[in-house]
């Protein structure tokens, strides 16, 4: 008797490990939709190939952070910025596209002047340049 509760013990045992090898578990967290965004003055635009990128909330953390409106140079010459935007709670990014690719914004660069450059960009010092 003690044999075969230890046989069904194993089997089960078997059984449920087998039938949660192809489960996941994942998790995650929503902060909820942005605020709305705030209401500022458009400096003057600083060139003819500069572009306006309006000012837009994004996730931090927890929590949103706003990000300023600025002018700047597309990447490359036919490059347009598609808005970054909040579907059934998740975060979709905004940045350039065009024939020659994507490039996401980092908010790392902000404070330079070639913000939206791609990083071989930058390392070769073209700045926001149109080429």
């Amino acid at each position: 008797m003690r044999k075969t509760l230890q046989v069904l013990a194993m089997s089960a045992l078997i059984v449920v490990s087998a039938s949660t090898a192809d489960a996941q578990i994942s998790f995650g967290f929503r902060i909820g939709p942005p605020p709305a965004p705030r209401a500022y003055r458009v400096p003057r635009q600083p060139g003819p190939d500069y572009v306006w990128i309006e000012g837009y909330w994004y996730p931090q953390g927890q929590r949103y952070a706003w990000h300023n409106g600025y002018w700047t140079r597309p990447p490359y010459e036919g490059a347009y910025w598609v808005e970054p935007y909040n579907s059934d709670g998740q975060y979709f990014a905004g940045e350039w596209e065009g024939g020659r690719g994507q490039i996401a914004h980092d908010h790392r660069t902000d404070r330079s002047k070639q913000r939206d450059q791609s990083p071989a960009a930058r390392a070769n010092g073209r700045g926001n340049r149109n080429r």
